[in-house]
């Protein structure tokens, strides 16, 4: 690729900035950067370029894009006398007041797991009930390939419903349905608000916390979405009191990756702990391990949390596609989809995650002590380590749709050493080839698997 040369607008052109003010209700272009704010009734933070020149189109729109949303920890989301279900989305205090003084009912349209349904659906509408909420409770289940249409299905009966836009948010409870409710809501009225409300691991750390919204398409993860952050992402520990196969596996796809990553003493504190944190299930235990085990819990999710917070504000669209975060991310989402059901999201994560350690350590990044004591944390967090159907075959093609989409580089995120990483861009294939086999060899299901070399 050759190198793209910027000519000089400015020099054969002239360029003038103008700003966007309202006055009366109407917006108005006002040249300069200075203006009396005491004449207009605000001013956009959108500007207006006017460039004249032979080639160049008469102007630009800079259109600054600020999206604020709020994620809260809380406990007891479904105590009637806890009203942050339906007002923690407010950001401003005033506002919260003036809802409350208003005399009409609130009105939600909620969209719950039918697996969450049948644990929390009657504390859910006695929550309800006793806030004289109006609402219609979507119950529904995201097994299987069908997710667009759940997506068009919510949307026809949000329709049905006549939610407000802007005063009404669309409540998504359950992991499956954060992301396709988010799809959701971009799409009904260009944009209505949307609280999630995570009931796993893996979604209280990762899809409750970022912007992504999305369904599988085309045999692919995710392919059709938006990034639209949720007005709120309101999180509850105790909520996630689900099978200890999908506790390791929020521990694998988003806690461990972000230790491996960023930070090495929520590693060494899954390394000590994680044992404790599945057999809890993250609550807290008053038998067996008192009063450590809630410390632990809260300890690790926080770190994950303001770890993952990190990497994903600052980027929220994406516009940068180096991203510590997709470490685990490069091949696992074909591996699933392969294998699909076999394998939860975080386990496909982790298989990968493991096979990367492999290639940090072929590439003299990774001593072998840190190799094997990051291999020990998996396998004593219980997550598989390694997988038949993770050939050579599914990496190289992979890799390959991975340089078609990530703007020719594989930008492929690999650890340094504990809690600290680099992405890399020239890892040739004799490497990843030789730490297969070396992954095989140590990892393999029974000493008598083949692999494809």
């Amino acid at each position: 690729m050759g190198k793209v040369h910027e000519g000089n607008s400015d020099a054969k052109g002239k360029k003038t900035e103008f700003s966007l003010v309202r006055v009366k209700g109407t917006w108005k272009s006002k040249l300069g950067k200075k203006i009396n704010k005491d004449t207009v009734d605000c001013i956009s933070a959108a500007k207006i370029h006017e460039s004249i020149t032979d080639r160049a189109p008469p102007g630009t729109v800079v259109s600054p894009i600020t999206f604020t949303y709020k994620v809260t920890e809380t406990h007891g989301l479904l105590d009637p006398s806890n009203d942050t279900l339906l007002l923690g989305h407010i950001t401003d205090p005033t506002a919260v007041w003036r809802t409350l003084k208003i005399n009409k009912p609130i009105r939600r349209f909620v969209v719950i797991d039918q697996e969450v349904f049948k644990i929390y659906g009657p504390k859910l509408t006695e929550y309800l009930e006793a806030n004289h909420v109006v609402s219609q409770e979507l119950g529904s289940s995201t097994t299987g390939e069908q997710v667009l249409e759940t997506a068009l299905k919510i949307l026809d009966d949000v329709n049905n419903f006549a939610s407000d836009r802007r005063t009404e948010p669309i409540i998504a409870i359950g992991e499956g349905f954060c992301r396709i409710v988010g799809l959701a809501a971009s799409l009904y009225r260009r944009r209505t608000p949307y609280i999630r409300v995570p009931t796993t691991l893996l979604s209280y750390i990762d899809a409750s916390v970022g912007a992504k919204t999305g369904v599988n398409f085309a045999n692919c993860k995710n392919k059709l979405g938006a990034y639209i952050p949720p007005a709120a992402a309101l999180l509850d520990l105790s909520f996630t009191t689900v099978p200890r196969r999908h506790i390791s596996n929020g521990l694998a796809a988003e806690m461990l990756k972000m230790a491996l990553m960023k930070h090495r003493g929520l590693f060494e504190l899954l390394e000590e702990h994680g044992c404790m944190l599945l057999d809890t299930k993250f609550q807290a235990d008053n038998t067996l391990y008192g009063h450590s085990s809630i410390k632990a819990a809260s300890q690790a999710t926080r770190i994950a949390i303001t770890t993952m917070l990190e990497e994903l504000a600052p980027n929220l669209w994406e516009d940068d596609l180096n991203r510590l975060v997709d470490f685990g991310h490069l091949i696992s989402p074909a591996l699933e989809m392969k294998v699909l059901p076999s394998l939860l999201n975080g386990e496909a994560v982790n298989i990968e995650m493991s096979y990367m350690v492999y290639v940090s350590h072929e590439c003299g990044l990774l001593m072998e002590e840190e190799k094997q004591r990051i291999i020990s944390c998996m396998v004593g967090l219980e997550l598989p380590v390694w997988h038949e159907e993770f050939t050579m075959e599914l990496i190289q093609k992979s890799l390959q749709d991975r340089l078609k989409h990530s703007g020719g580089l594989v930008r492929m995120p690999l650890p340094v050493g504990l809690g600290e990483a680099e992405i890399f861009n020239n890892t040739s294939f004799d490497i990843l080839h030789r730490a297969y086999i070396k992954w095989c060899e140590e990892l393999s299901v029974s000493s008598d698997s083949t692999c494809d070399v």
